[in-house]
């Protein structure tokens, strides 16, 4: 069976700078082979984390332990150097006056033939076989950071830590990038520590997500569930855009121009937002100031009449305003663009919202209600 226990444990990390604290109690592990990332807006504490576990920063309370040796603690200290970690930063970081083979042997132990069969192999894997004796200066951005990618993965760390490390890249070359990176790191069996501020990147790359927010981490899960069982708005809001329906609870119930929706467990006169993305909102059209009839699915249509609709590429965004003033954003694929007051029904999936009161932190699923 392979090895599930952790390759990365910190534990309570705390960080202040100036009386702030900017990592307050971070916990979270990270087990080989897998990738763990750090999202969250800039300043948020990520990148203080990834430096404290590293070495380069040490912490005010807390501890890192690294195959459950204690790395860093009050009192104790184990160098960079002496930790079995992997570095990779945005600007790579190469030696310039080194040729590409003697940037990726860099840091390995081995001397000769050994040394050259390593260097080779890993030219070999990031697709750069022949660039060995070539000067960084002489590589696209992209050849860069695969070099710089190697050289991290050289002396088989045990730990890869990766700080925003595509976001030099051209979007047109970052996707295949990040493929490839990935794909190495899992062959390597590193436990791999990745800080982004790219929700796109998170998902694509990431077995789990740790989401911060002002030195917290506020939700830690899979990207699937983080995507659709947000801790509340604000964690639903970095994901993609949303939108949000204001109501009051009354007698459990918060009316909206979609219906009512049933809030258990929250009392009268509490305010709530109704969340949901503009990919789970249906159109269908106006019959002379008629819609479609409710379902359990998609509750009650509200009628909406078009404020403006763009073709964004792959899909077109249609923005509406219904009843009470509200604006209500829809992506429909392929090209559809109505023109600006034109009446629309628009329907939302139950089952696809969420309901926050105020300032609530756990998310709270709709139950299926189809109104009369």
């Amino acid at each position: 069976m392979p090895d599930t226990s952790p390759r990365l444990e910190v534990r309570n990390l705390v960080r202040r700078f100036e009386g702030t604290c900017v990592v307050d109690d971070i916990s979270l592990s990270v087990a080989p082979g897998q990738v763990t990332c750090l999202l969250g807006p800039s300043g948020c504490g990520k990148s203080t984390t990834l430096r404290i576990i590293a070495g380069v920063d040490c912490q005010d309370a807390g501890e890192v332990l690294i195959d459950g040796h204690v790395v860093a603690a009050p009192g104790h200290f184990v160098p960079p150097e002496a930790r079995g970690i992997g570095l990779m930063f945005q600007d790579f970081a190469l030696f310039p006056h080194m040729s590409v083979a003697d940037n990726i042997g860099f840091g390995l132990k081995a001397t000769g033939s050994e040394r050259t069969a390593r260097v080779d192999k890993l030219l070999e894997r990031v697709n750069l076989s022949g660039f060995g004796n070539k000067a960084p200066h002489m590589l696209s951005g992209g050849e860069q950071q695969r070099v710089a990618l190697a050289r991290a993965l050289a002396p088989r760390p045990r730990i890869m830590l990766m700080d925003e490390p595509f976001s030099g890249l051209d979007n047109r070359l970052r996707d295949g990038i990040r493929d490839a990176t990935l794909e190495l790191l899992k062959e390597e069996g590193s436990a791999v520590l990745l800080v982004t501020h790219e929700p796109d990147e998170a998902m694509r790359m990431a077995d789990e997500i740790a989401l911060m927010r002002k030195g917290k981490i506020v939700q830690r899960a899979a990207p699937y569930n983080i995507y659709n069982q947000p801790a509340d708005r604000r964690a639903a809001e970095f994901f993609s855009d949303v939108n949000v329906l204001e109501g009051q609870v009354q007698a459990g119930l918060a009316h909206t121009p979609f219906g009512e929706f049933l809030v258990p467990g929250v009392g009268d006169g509490t305010n709530v937002d109704i969340v949901f993305r503009p990919q789970h909102v249906s159109l269908d059209f106006d019959r002379n100031g008629r819609g479609p009839a409710p379902t359990p699915q998609h509750g009650t249509p509200a009628r909406g009449i078009v404020h403006r609709a763009r073709f964004m590429g792959r899909e077109s965004l249609v923005e509406f305003t219904v009843a009470g003033g509200a604006m209500v954003k829809a992506t429909v694929p392929a090209v559809f663009l109505p023109k600006p007051g034109t009446a629309l029904w628009l329907s939302i999936r139950r089952d696809r919202c969420f309901v926050f009161s105020r300032g609530q932190v756990a998310p709270q699923d709709l139950p299926e209600r189809a109104a009369s």
